[in-house]
This record gives structure tokens, sequence and C-alpha cells, in this order.
């Protein structure tokens, strides 16, 4: 098994070097299970003071401020910002209508797994990549430190479309799986003739920090079809004949505008950040301009 060189095609020198002065952020307070390079925003025990507060009873005693008694009576107890890690979860879904376009969703989900992956391993943070549908032949590895940057790359760069596992089925597996508190990036294209609102429900219900990054092909989102056509569907293999009419696309623009406004609407009144993305948006302009104004890095 060798290292790949720092000339992947999911991570380029150049785009490594712009990413590793970012760091992912959460909105919610979790514990990690190790010390990591965050400042949490919860008081701990470190060596970097933070605040008081005032004491009660059943407080430890060691962290009273006895200098401040001396001076004003009162019990005070010297408060410290802890360090903690992050659980950060990306979910790509792998199933055969992410294999479209080009370049394909599936190597776009892969880049931006990859991207945040690296951000998240140089800030010392425990980063797990999952599949939803395509092969699974091996476990996904928890990731910590750069040193497990080559067996990031290396599970994602075996990734293909080859099985097709309903979105919801995935994402409970996933969820009854994996109880750790953090942060879960989900990247797919949301088809699903079940629907995704079932799906989403299982992360919503498992209190983590939800991003939804909705990856549409240029193909997807500005058709250029003329004439009659069989239509073939990469899932379950449904065949529809059809005539493209420029009244026919237009129908076509107007609902898939209705599903990618459904999708944000569903996602806002349930506190998930919603992220549309063409395969085509570069990885570097995604990551530092509508994450970032979103809150997952900084």
């Amino acid at each position: 098994m060798t290292e790949p060189s720092a000339t992947s095609a999911l991570l380029s020198p150049q785009l490594m070097a712009q990413l590793e002065r970012l760091e992912l952020v959460s909105r919610k307070i979790f514990r990690g299970r190790m010390k990591g390079e965050r400042k949490s925003q919860r008081k701990g025990q470190s060596v970097e003071f933070s605040d008081f507060r005032n004491y009660v009873p059943g407080d430890d005693l060691r962290f009273i401020d006895w200098n401040l008694y001396a001076r004003l009576d009162r019990l005070f107890l010297k408060l410290f910002l802890e360090e903690e890690d992050l659980h950060f979860f990306t979910l790509i879904d792998a199933s055969a209508s992410m294999d479209f376009g080009e370049p394909s969703k599936l190597a776009f989900a892969k880049q931006l797994a990859a991207a945040l992956g690296f951000i998240g391993l140089c800030r010392a943070d425990r980063v797990k990549i999952e599949t939803l549908g395509g092969a699974r032949s091996r476990p996904a590895p928890v990731l910590r430190g750069r040193k497990s940057l080559w067996r990031m790359l290396e599970y994602l760069e075996g990734i293909r479309p080859e099985l097709n596992v309903p979105l919801s089925e995935g994402i409970r597996d996933f969820c009854l799986r994996n109880a750790g508190k953090g942060i879960v990036v989900l990247i797919s294209d949301l088809m699903d003739k079940n629907g995704y609102e079932s799906a989403l429900r299982w992360l919503i219900a498992q209190r983590v920090d939800i991003y939804v990054i909705h990856v549409l092909s240029p193909a997807e989102l500005r058709p250029d079809l003329q004439g009659d056509l069989k239509l073939v569907d990469c899932e379950d293999r449904d065949v529809t004949e059809l005539t493209i009419s420029r009244p026919l696309l237009d129908r076509y623009e107007k609902t898939l505008a209705a599903f990618v406004n459904g999708a944000r609407e569903f996602c806002s009144r349930r506190g998930v950040s919603y992220v549309m993305a063409s395969s085509q948006t570069p990885v570097e302009d995604l990551v530092a301009t509508y994450l970032r104004k979103r809150g997952l890095v900084r």
C-alpha cells in the first residue's frame, strides 16, 4: 500500500495551501473525547483563564479564587477555556445517479469531502467519511491528524457507484452506528424516488450540526436536449420515451426549481444549513465563499 502523492486528483498542493489556514466550526457545543486544537465554548479546566462565576455548593474547591475572596469576602470560581476535538462526518451519496455529468457529481462529492476532511485533519479533529450506496468493501476509517491524509485519499479514491441504497436506509444505518455528536455534511443530489425528507429526519433526531450540499450537474441545471429520446433511469432501469420541446423544457425547469426550493425550505425550517452547488463549481470557491458564509468554516 503506497501513500498517494501530493498531486492527488482530489487535493492539489495549491488547494491544500489554501485549506490548511481554515478550521471547521460547530454551531453547537459537543464534548470531545480527546484534546484537540480548538478552543471550546464550553468552560473547562485547561490552563487558559476565561472568566469567574459565583461559587455554588458542590463546586470543586480547588478552583476557588482565594485572593478574590480575601478582598470581597465572596466565593468565586475560576473558569478556563477548554480545548476539545470535533467529530466531523461526511456522508457521500454514491448511488448511480451521482455518477452523472462532466465532471460527475460523485467526483465533485469526493473532492469536496477530501477538502473538508483535510481541514479537519489539520486541526486534529476526528474525521470519518462514509458512503451511502456504492461499493463498501472496506469500513470507513476514523481519521485524526495530518498523518492520516493518505488513508483518507485512498478511501475516497476507492468509492465506486455500484449499489443503490435508498437515502433514508443509508442515513438510518449511519445514525444507528455513529452516536457521536458533531458536524455531519451530507453531499447528495437528493434524487430518491422515496424522497429525502425521512432521511434528513434521521439526522435531525441525532441533534448534530447538519449541512446539506445539494449537488446537481450542469446538464441537469441547464439541459441541452432536443428531438425524440428514450430515457433510462440509471438506478431502477425504468424507461421513458418522450419528445423534447420548448414547453417540455420549461416545465422541467419549473419542476427543478420547485425541487430545489422545496429542499431549501425543508432544511431551513429545521435548522439545517443548505447549499446548492453545480458539480462544475471549483471546490476552493465553494469552501472559502459559500460554506464560510454558512458558518461551516472560518
